[in-house]
């Protein structure tokens, strides 16, 4: 288990952390807020490449800072952007990386194996990577964080450069590997964890917003998200009043899910509110 109590983190007197508690059991825990709220900052400070000004971050009762080499031996990391050497293949790569992390060979060579084959790259294992796409990169990069199989996985924006596929299969090994160790997925994609993640953690203005499943977030707008079609040449006064969550032309009309917390009309028509309209309204801005 990670406990984390108090933690808060300053750069120079920019506060970007105030007061974080959280408590993290085994499964998925999407991390949810906006570029420059925070995530990457609570991510380095999960890995130990920054220090907090105050708190501490416990894993099963000791600080992570006194366990040192023993606790970074049951994580696995994968920054949002990683670094690799374009004229090796995969499998030498991540055998290279085993040998720093100290995985005895023998074993290194069965483990790269299998997780390139978790990533669907079993096909390329000796190709070299400066003629792979982007997508195949970040797949090396999940490969390489699962190569000590740990028990705590923390991955920062993921799903860069993954198309559709990629995506649905990333998301269905990620709800596997929640089983049995402490999965941490930090993005502002939020598509991405809306049906996998146990739990959300969202970060608004410093501190937790809210950590909790997708039904009970949603449930703290249930029924203020509406939809209602309206002529185009009305679309921009229409903004001005509401929240306009998506649009679409549909009809000869624009299509809009808007937030009304106030009032209704007949034309609108109530819908069930989904994770990207909790984020949408409350990090609209002068929400």
């Amino acid at each position: 288990m990670l406990l984390i109590n108090n933690l808060s983190k300053s750069f120079g007197d920019f506060s970007v952390l105030e007061d974080i508690n959280l408590e993290l059991k085994k499964g998925v825990y999407g991390l949810l807020a906006p570029n420059g709220a925070g995530k990457t900052t609570l991510i380095k400070m999960l890995t130990t490449l920054i220090f907090p000004d105050k708190g501490e971050i416990l894993y099963n009762g000791t600080n992570i800072v006194s366990l040192d080499e023993e606790y970074r031996s049951i994580l696995g990391y994968l920054p949002q952007n990683f670094g690799y050497y374009k004229n090796y293949s995969p499998k030498r790569f991540l055998l290279y990386l085993a040998a720093l992390k100290g995985i005895e060979e023998k074993k290194a060579k069965d483990k790269v194996v299998e997780v390139l084959k978790l990533v669907a790259l079993e096909d390329v294992i000796s190709k070299k990577m400066k003629k792979f796409s982007g997508g195949m990169l970040q797949r090396v990069g999940i490969a390489q964080a699962l190569l000590n199989d740990p028990k705590v996985l923390i991955l920062d924006e993921p799903t860069a450069g993954l198309d559709p596929k990629e995506r649905v299969r990333f998301r269905n090994l990620l709800s596997e590997l929640g089983r049995d160790r402490i999965v941490i997925i930090s993005t502002h994609i939020v598509s991405d964890i809306e049906f996998i993640a146990n739990e959300i953690i969202m970060i608004k203005d410093k501190k937790i917003l809210y950590k909790d499943t997708v039904e009970n977030i949603c449930g703290t707008i249930n029924g203020k998200v509406y939809e209602t079609e309206i002529p185009f040449n009305e679309a921009d006064e229409f903004r001005k009043n509401h929240i306009a969550l998506s649009e679409k032309q549909e009809n000869g009309k624009m299509k809009i899910r808007f937030i009304e917390d106030k009032n209704n009309q007949d034309e609108w028509t109530l819908v069930s509110p989904n994770i990207e309209d909790v984020f949408l309204y409350e990090y609209n801005e002068g929400a």
